[in-house]
């Protein structure tokens, strides 16, 4: 099974951040368009919120559970050192799933819903 990397935000993507480093440099954004024409591009890409990766993308794309902001900051009370068992009393009181702490917290969020489907 291959693994899909997350993208960067559009204005890093090294496909399109060309683009909007010529709108950067006050490029009219019909010459701009018409470059990505040119190359083979969307140009309806410069429409898009430049912060934000490839719609498509972003579905399939969470970050790892200590990064997920849904996650961190349980993972970030573990790192404090605060004990396991009150971390996940608090994820109970937050209304989250405590075995989420039980997990590697480098796997995606959307790994884990995966598995416990499985279940």
């Amino acid at each position: 099974e291959e693994k899909k990397e997350c993208r960067p935000a559009l204005k890093d993507d090294p496909e399109y951040a060309k683009y909007f480093k010529m709108l950067k440099m006050k490029m009219p954004l019909g010459a701009v368009k018409q470059a990505m024409v040119r190359d083979g591009k969307d140009p309806a890409i410069l429409d898009r919120n430049p912060d934000e990766p490839l719609e498509e993308e972003k579905k399939e794309c969470r970050p790892a559970l200590k990064d997920d902001p849904e996650y961190a900051k349980y993972f970030k009370m573990l790192k404090m050192r605060i004990p396991p068992a009150a971390v996940k009393q608090a994820m109970v009181r937050d209304g989250k799933d405590p075995s989420i702490l039980d997990r590697n917290p480098d796997d995606p969020l959307k790994q884990v819903e995966e598995e416990k489907k499985e279940c």
